[in-house]
């Protein structure tokens, strides 16, 4: 049985209201994590409502059975959501899913467990890949990859201000040694960087960077906004609780364009009706009041943005 690690889900009631309108339609939720979104879901639907849960992590897999294998209307896959329009489809649901809940980012569990490798604060192998077998983990990475590439990584999906210095210092310590814990990794950073931020560790920008690189993070964002009008039924929602910047800059975008339509040159002879504009937002930005931020600090970065499908 997988160990069963406390996990608090952000937004869980504002996420949940905004993505369940129909009780008897089909849902998705692209994350399972530990189930927290997916049981609120389900305490939602009618017997005749079906919910589809995604997740690249066997751990995640493995709670999924435990907690919900009973359930008729529950059925998890492994995977990336980033194939949502193929599991739809294969279920016969394209174009019908009643709404789609995508919570980014990492999991309470995978940060928490050492032998992940996902945080700094324990020291454990340099792993990262939320589907480990999938793909080269952090370790392996760093093992070839050219400094230029490095440093690119921790500029674009850190925002890391050394980030060509912190390149460097890595390419440098490989060559004496493999690096291959995270906290190995986490003192080369440190050193490497001649500004520390107050209140946060020096390591933070740097992990979370290899860790979106490694994982396709932004990547398959793109790809499963790109499928979201061909997934979604008319009025279906889409509800996404990013917890980076770059995520939530790229939600904002897709659905800001979705709701203008296509720029259409001046002068041309078009009605405003006749502009397509498949996506409406539904209300504004929505963040973790004071007293969620006070029992669960992970809430402080969580934005959450929900669009509904027009036609």
């Amino acid at each position: 049985m997988p160990e069963l690690v406390e996990h608090t889900t952000v937004l869980l009631n504002e996420a949940v209201e905004a993505l369940v309108t129909d009780p008897h339609g089909f849902y998705v939720d692209g994350t399972f994590g530990r189930g927290g979104h997916s049981a609120a879901i389900l305490a939602r639907l009618s017997p005749n409502g079906r919910l589809l849960a995604i997740d690249k992590d066997p751990q995640a897999i493995a709670t999924a059975h435990q907690r919900f294998g009973t359930d008729s209307r529950f059925e998890i896959v492994r995977g990336s959501f980033a194939d949502t329009a193929r599991f739809a489809a294969e279920r016969g649901q394209l174009g019908a899913v009643s709404g789609v809940l995508l919570d980014l980012g990492v999991s309470s569990p995978q940060l928490d467990q050492a032998e992940r490798g996902f945080s700094f604060m324990n020291d454990g192998p340099l792993d990262m890949r939320m589907d480990p077998d999938q793909g080269l983990s952090a370790a392996q990475w760093l093992a070839v990859a050219k400094e230029e590439d490095i440093a690119r990584v921790l500029k674009e999906y850190g925002e890391e201000r050394f980030a060509r210095r912190i390149a460097g210092a890595i390419v440098r310590e490989r060559q004496q040694q493999p690096i291959t814990r995270t906290r190995q990794l986490a003192e080369i950073v440190a050193a490497a960087n001649p500004a520390w931020e107050k209140g946060k560790n020096p390591a933070t920008r740097a992990f979370q960077a290899i860790r979106i690189y490694i994982n396709r993070e932004l990547e398959d964002l793109e790809l499963v906004l790109d499928q979201a009008l061909e997934v979604l039924a008319t009025s279906g929602r889409l509800v996404v609780i990013s917890f980076h910047s770059l995520e939530d800059r790229l939600v904002k975008r897709f659905i800001r364009d979705k709701e203008k339509g296509p720029k259409i040159p001046r002068g041309l002879p078009i009605r405003d009706a006749d502009i397509s504009r498949p996506l409406r937002a539904i209300g504004k930005a929505v963040k973790a009041d004071d007293a969620e931020v006070g029992v669960n600090l992970r809430a402080r970065s969580a934005v959450m943005r929900v669009a509904e499908k027009v036609a």
